[in-house]
C-alpha cells in the first residue's frame, strides 16, 4: 500500500468503528430496574397490579412511616399504590395499604368474605383488613397487642362498576393474603 493512502485508511477505519458503536449503544440512559416489593416489604409488583380503575399504567409506590399515637402505639406505615398517567407526569391513586398496631381486637364488616385458613380478616370490594399473629406486635417494636393491615381500594367500589364484586372480594383478599405473609416472613414473627 502506498504510505500516502495510509492516513485516509486509518480515519475512515476509526470512523467505521464510531457509526457501528453509536449504532449499537443503547438510546438515552438506561433507567433503573423497578423495584420488586412495594408497600415496605408487603407486596410483589405482582400482587400491587391486581386493583387497577381499567386506566392501565405502571406502577409505582409511594411509602411513608411515622411513630402512632401516645407511647403505645409505635407502628404506622402506609403505602399508596399509584398508576402512571400517560398525560400527565403525576401519578394516580389507586389505593392504600396501611400498616399499625392497635388495641382493638380483631372484628368482621358485615357483609365481608374470611381470607381464609391461617389469616384473620375479611374483605370486601373496595375495603379490606388482616391481623398479623400476636408476636409481630412486639418484633415491631409495639407493646399493642396487635398489628394490622388495611386496605382502601375506591376504584373497586361496587357503585363505580370497573370490576365485578367477586373479582373485587378476590382481589381485596388476594392483596390482604400476600401482605400478611410477607410481613410476619419479614418479621419473623409466624404464631
Amino acid at each position: 500500500m502506498d504510505k500516502k493512502w495510509l492516513p485516509l485508511t486509518v480515519v475512515l477505519g476509526v470512523a467505521g468503528v464510531a457509526v457501528v458503536t453509536a449504532s449499537l449503544w443503547p438510546d438515552g440512559e438506561e433507567k433503573p430496574p423497578l423495584p420488586q416489593t412495594l408497600c415496605h416489604g408487603a407486596l410483589s409488583r405482582q400482587t400491587a397490579e391486581l386493583i387497577d380503575d381499567s386506566k392501565g399504567g405502571e406502577v409505582s409506590a409511594e411509602e411513608w412511616e411515622s411513630k402512632g399515637k401516645g407511647t403505645d402505639y409505635a407502628v404506622f406505615k402506609g403505602c399508596s399504590v399509584q398508576r402512571a398517567n400517560p398525560d400527565s407526569d403525576y401519578p394516580r391513586g389507586i389505593y392504600q395499604l396501611i400498616i399499625e398496631d392497635t388495641r382493638s381486637a380483631p372484628g368482621h364488616k358485615k357483609d365481608s368474605v374470611a381470607l381464609g385458613p391461617g389469616f384473620t380478616g375479611w374483605a370486601l370490594p373496595d375495603q379490606a383488613e388482616v391481623t398479623l399473629p400476636t408476636g409481630c406486635a412486639a418484633l415491631m417494636g409495639s407493646t399493642a397487642p396487635y398489628i394490622t393491615v388495611s386496605l382502601s381500594a375506591p376504584s373497586q367500589a361496587e357503585k363505580k362498576g370497573l370490576v365485578d364484586r367477586e373479582s373485587a372480594i378476590r382481589n381485596s383478599a388476594t392483596v390482604m393474603r400476600e401482605a400478611a405473609t410477607n410481613l410476619v416472613k419479614q418479621y419473623g414473627c409466624a404464631d
